[in-house]
């Protein structure tokens, strides 16, 4: 792990079940494709039309919320359970979450039977809650924002023996979430730049491991510039924490940057922006009402990045990660109001 002004508790390795944070590698990455091909269906990788002709690019959507929990978590979630320990197999999984982590590891939890615990904030996206319910996960709301919920979830680990899944620091899942990036290889192997929302940078860290390594691609990373946590880490070389995280896009709320995920983003990360929610808010509308597709405001962060860039893509090829679908109702309701 790469030495910062401040990092986890070297502890946290042996009491949540971390035997290694080294970050993945390519060959992990395949070797994880082995196993997410087993439980997932690849996600499509579509030309916008809209967007093609506002940016004159040749844009094109890596639909991660097709995938079965509406958002690309899952690809990590499925890795994971597949090479869980057996001593944690009985008292299970505890994880934070504002609701695509959590229902990751609900959706592997209920494919491997692993009994699931998760931490919501106190006042959650009831529909993401009500999806992981329905995949068999126990939900526990507490406290205001995301990092209260991880720590009361890092205490319930430390007393009870769960194996607590971290949603960036876990070399398993980046190397899951990364397989997205080997489709778009695959599918479309000359791409000058791609976007990538972030929260806690896995899934970015996985288009670094993929697209950024196996082209020419720049790999560009989102966050609102209303939960910084991950951009002041990235550029400023530190994990120390920010005092809120109070965003529209809820998957991207994070005041804690994490360790792992900023050494892989800083060493293979071309650049990192910061969006205002309001451009974040009227991209969820955009896409509403341009390609029909309710999406969440962290998926529409890498829309709106895109946007402001104009004509500096022109005549590019660029992908735009769509990373989930789970739009709360209420902010759905709004966009159509």
């Amino acid at each position: 792990m790469t030495a910062y002004d401040t990092v986890e508790s070297p502890d946290e390795t042996t009491i949540f079940g971390y035997h290694d944070l080294t970050p993945p590698t390519l060959a992990d990455v395949y070797e994880a494709r082995s196993v997410v091909s087993r439980h997932l269906p690849r996600t499509p990788l579509v030309r916008s039309e809209s967007l093609s002709a506002e940016l004159d690019a040749d844009v094109y959507l890596k639909r991660e919320d097709t995938l079965p929990t509406g958002a690309f978590k899952v690809r990590g979630g499925i890795n994971l359970c597949a090479g869980l320990d057996e001593e944690f197999r009985e008292p299970g999984l505890i994880a934070a979450s504002t609701g695509n982590h959590g229902q990751s590891v609900a959706y592997a939890g209920r494919a491997f039977d692993i009994p699931v615990l998760v931490a919501v904030p106190g006042d959650p996206n009831p529909d993401k809650v009500a999806a992981m319910e329905r995949m068999g996960a126990e939900v526990h709301p507490v406290g205001r924002d995301y990092d209260d919920a991880r720590e009361w979830a890092e205490e319930r680990a430390r007393t009870e023996g769960y194996r607590y899944v971290h949603s960036a620091n876990e070399p398993a899942l980046i190397a899951g979430v990364a397989t997205a990036g080997l489709e778009v290889v695959e599918e479309l192997p000359r791409v000058d730049t791609l976007f990538c929302p972030i929260g806690g940078g896995s899934s970015a860290s996985g288009y670094c491991l993929t697209v950024g390594e196996m082209t020419d691609a720049d790999v560009v990373g989102v966050q609102s510039a209303n939960a910084p946590a991950m951009y002041h880490a990235w550029s400023e070389g530190h994990l120390r924490p920010r005092d809120d995280a109070d965003t529209y896009a809820e998957g991207l709320q994070s005041r804690v940057p994490f360790a792992l995920t900023t050494e892989i983003l800083r060493d293979r990360l071309t650049e990192m922006v910061l969006v205002s929610d309001e451009r974040i808010e009227a991209a969820v509308e955009t896409m509403l009402l341009e390609e029909h597709l309710a999406l969440e405001g962290a998926a529409c962060a890498s829309v709106a990045a895109a946007l402001e860039r104009g004509d500096e893509l022109a005549g590019q090829t660029v992908v735009l990660q769509i990373s989930g679908r789970n739009i709360a109702g209420e902010k759905l309701r709004a966009v159509l109001g």
